[in-house]
Parts: C-alpha cells; sequence; structure tokens
C-alpha cells in the first residue's frame, strides 16, 4: 500500500492531486466560518491564507506523509473542497480519510457520498488496505451521523485530544472500516449514490 497523489474521477466528482492552480477557487469557497468550526484552520481571509494553506497541503505531499485532493466538480468546471489520505502507514496498510471539507452550497449533497466513495474504493480495492478511519470532533453530530450512515464503524473516543481555535478541548471519535467491511459499505455507497 503506498498512496500516491493520482486523479480519481466518478460520475459527478473529480479528486485531482491539489496544487496552487486550486487556490482562487478554495479562497472562494472557503471564507465561511461554517466551514472550519470543527477545524484548526481558520476561515480563508484572502487570497494569501487559501495560497498558504494548498502549499502546507503540497508540502506534506512531498514529504510523502499526506495525500491532498482538490474536489472538483467538472461541469461545474472548479475546485470546491478538498479531502484527502492522511496518517498513512504504509506497513500496516492503514490510513486514515480526513481534511475534508466543502463549501457551504456543497454540504448534504451529493458531494460527500461520491468522494467518499472515491477515496474508500481506492483505498481498499486498487491500493489494499486493510483498514481506514475517520475521524470528527465529537461535537460535531453532523459529520458522526454521515460516517455512520456510510457504514464507519465508532472505535472510540480521543479525550482531550486536540486544543480547538479558541482554546476549548477537543475530544475526538474514530470510526473505522476494515477491509472484511468494505463489500457491504461499498455496496451501501453505491446505493446511496443511485439515489442521489
Amino acid at each position: 500500500m503506498d498512496p500516491q497523489p493520482v486523479v480519481l474521477s466518478g460520475p459527478r466528482v473529480r479528486l485531482e492531486p491539489i496544487g496552487p492552480q486550486h487556490a482562487r477557487q478554495l479562497y472562494e469557497v472557503g471564507q465561511d466560518e461554517a466551514i472550519w468550526r470543527y477545524l484548526l484552520t481558520p476561515p480563508f481571509a484572502s487570497l494569501e491564507d487559501a495560497q498558504g494553506w494548498v502549499q502546507m497541503c503540497v508540502d506534506r505531499m512531498a514529504a510523502n506523509n499526506r495525500v491532498q485532493f482538490a474536489v472538483v466538480l467538472p461541469d461545474e468546471g472548479k475546485a470546491i473542497g478538498s479531502t484527502g489520505y492522511l496518517d498513512i502507514d504504509r506497513a500496516n496498510r492503514t490510513l486514515e480519510v480526513g481534511m475534508t471539507w466543502y463549501g457551504v452550497a456543497y454540504q448534504r449533497t451529493f458531494v460527500n457520498t461520491e468522494c467518499k466513495y472515491l477515496l474508500l474504493k481506492h483505498a481498499f480495492d486498487d491500493l489494499g488496505a486493510r483498514r481506514v478511519c475517520i475521524k470528527t470532533d465529537t461535537n460535531n453530530t453532523r459529520s458522526r451521523r454521515a460516517i455512520e450512515r456510510i457504514g464507519g464503524v465508532q472505535e472510540g473516543i480521543l479525550r482531550n485530544h486536540r486544543i480547538n481555535r479558541d482554546g476549548s478541548n477537543r475530544d475526538s471519535v474514530y470510526y473505522g472500516i476494515i477491509e472484511e467491511e468494505w463489500p457491504r459499505v461499498r455496496e451501501n455507497l453505491e446505493a446511496m449514490l443511485a439515489r442521489t
């Protein structure tokens, strides 16, 4: 298992390795505080903020410890968010799907379902992952329900896991999907996509 920057294409979403060419479009959709409420990054207040965030992602990819994608809608011809693979453990064939955010207009649409499908399918079917983790803030009810809806199994809560931007404690809830569960999760995701 060796995740590398590749293009993952679905019927309505294309995941492209993130790069400077995406910064302006990500800035345009990444200014709303609601997007970043449960993330450590503040909203983009300027194009320079977005460029800096993209460059951080590019640098981490160059260090070979993360693969970050721009979420592109080909029909609209623009990037509307980002997601990726992190905490990559090649020896144990595990990784996390995370650093996920979408512009407000694209939340609660087909976008997240199709992104998760593309990422999980690539991880399990192409890369041979044994386990994929997804984590979120325990207070992020919307995210928790979305992970559970696709078949993520809650594995535990890390208390005082991080310090939020406002100085409060963040507890993180961890979900996992293991290779034996992937066929059922894939079938579930495909049924969900067929309905959208």
